[in-house]
């Protein structure tokens, strides 16, 4: 059962409908007591006590904390423009929703709270005060850092696990045990990269090179690579350019360069791709690793493939694959228009602790670091950390060709 208000309103110019929920419910299950049964002081006691048996787990309440932005939306004359401030959630919501659906047909009932956190700290500082949280066996968001970071003292107070479904940010960020980190954090991406170049690269004639203009957002990239392969066994030549101008002068060519880009500033990538065909043109050995960010931005598909760009990424959907494709039918039943991104991310998350809590019950937490997911969208694979909580390491290394982007890893 899904808990929520569901007022529909449809799109000025779009054909769908958007289904906008926002549950102000604020409901606890009391535990079942037994009667009070005073007995006579002369009564001998049991030769043994009848141990009470375990209560049967049958109902798994589960709290969404997503920003609908309701009170921003005026539903009799909103645009499409102003809903679409409210997609995302709505997406997500969606797509969690029927993947609690699928997994309450394994056979247990679910009830999901459903709150507007319109992105406002003091709308999870309510549900905290009055206690609309607190029968929880999961918290699910908030979406945003600053959120998730908000309500880390209580998940850690009351131990409810919060799953943080769409932040890429470190764990290191909430250092809250009880975290559970969908999207996987940089270091994460770094270390895929770094894996797959000692793996497939030869450290005598290979020279690594980070193109990191060094402004803060490229930097985040450019430590955890630097730090990895001053690590690793294999000893490779490693080299540092603000930009690709500076490393052409440097080049030779019986030497395998390894290029990684470490920004995702479209004014900064798309000469630094120009030049590095252009160098490649000359007879020079050029691979491509691009930033994570890449698989949203849209460049030119001839210079990637040209310089054997890959790039790593949490996500991908196979439109090919039976699963998605009865996924995509069953959303166009019930919603009327067709699944985004985060459609395909609230089902895997939905359907993945939906049937967590189906097959495990109340113990669902000691089986995420077991239970592997292969989603329609994302992965699954947890570790576990006593300070930090729960990881998903679980990443592809995509590579541009034939025009499209393929798994390689």
């Amino acid at each position: 059962m899904i808990s929520a208000q569901n007022p529909q309103l449809q799109l000025s110019g779009n054909k769908y409908w958007l289904i906008l929920c926002i549950g102000l419910l604020f409901s606890a299950c009391s535990p079942k007591t037994r009667p009070n049964t005073n007995k006579k002081p002369d009564t001998p006691p049991k030769e043994k006590e009848v141990e009470k048996p375990v209560e049967r787990f049958s109902e798994a309440n589960i709290s969404l904390l997503i920003p609908f932005r309701l009170n921003e939306i005026k539903l009799k004359t909103a645009t499409k423009a102003e809903v679409e401030k409210s997609a995302m959630a709505i997406d997500f919501y969606q797509g969690f929703k029927l993947g609690i659906d699928s997994a309450a047909s394994l056979g247990l009932n679910f009830k999901v709270n459903v709150y507007d956190t319109r992105d406002n700290n003091s709308q999870l500082e309510g549900l905290i005060n009055n206690g609309g949280l607190l029968s929880s066996n999961l918290i699910v968001g908030p979406v945003f850092p600053q959120g998730v970071k908000y309500i880390t003292q209580y998940s850690i107070a009351k131990n409810i696990p919060v799953v943080s479904p769409l932040a890429a940010s470190h764990p290191e960020e909430f250092s809250n045990p009880n975290l559970i980190s969908i999207v996987n954090n940089i270091d994460l991406h770094a270390e895929k990269i770094g894996n797959y170049i000692i793996k497939n690269y030869n450290p005598d004639n290979t020279v690594i090179v980070l193109i990191n203009p060094k402004t803060t957002s490229d930097e985040i990239m450019a430590a955890p690579l630097r730090q990895f392969f001053h690590y690793n066994k294999k000893v490779y030549l490693l080299q540092e350019y603000p930009s690709v101008f500076s490393f052409e002068t440097k080049m030779a060519k019986n030497k395998q360069y390894v290029v990684i880009v470490t920004s995702s500033d479209r004014k900064f990538v798309v000469p630094t791709l120009d030049r590095l065909v252009k160098i490649k043109n000359k007879g020079f050995n050029v691979n491509l690793f691009g930033h994570p960010d890449w698989v949203k931005q849209n460049y030119n598909i001839d210079r990637l493939q040209a310089l054997n760009t890959s790039i790593t990424s949490s996500y991908k959907v196979d439109y090919q694959n039976g699963e998605t494709i009865t996924f995509i039918k069953k959303y166009r039943t019930k919603f009327n228009f067709e699944p985004g991104e985060y459609s395909f991310k609230g089902f895997d998350i939905g359907f993945y602790f939906g049937k967590l809590f189906a097959e495990h019950g109340a113990n669902y937490l000691k089986y995420l670091t077991k239970e592997r997911y292969k989603g329609l969208h994302n992965s699954f694979t947890f570790y576990h950390n006593e300070k930090l909580g729960y990881i998903n390491t679980s990443l592809m290394l995509l590579r541009y060709k034939n025009f499209a982007l393929n798994v390689i890893e």
